[in-house]
């Protein structure tokens, strides 16, 4: 599971962050930032999903 952010797209709105804690973080620059190793578990891979599908400016993309 390689999961990348579209930086030109991203505004740190955090919604991510709000759904999948683990793995997204923003900084106080609202840069937003995923972690090197996504966990191996299936509840934390459905949030990712969620996440992305989620997200208000689509910049989550998910390569599986």
């Amino acid at each position: 599971m390689k999961l990348t952010v579209d930086r030109n797209l991203c505004d740190g709105n955090g919604v991510c962050m709000g759904i999948a804690p683990e793995v997204f973080d923003i900084d106080d620059d609202l840069t937003l930032h995923i972690v090197d190793e996504i966990p191996d578990d299936p509840a934390v891979h459905a949030r990712v999903r969620q996440s992305i599908t989620s997200c208000p400016v689509l910049a989550l993309t998910l390569e599986e």
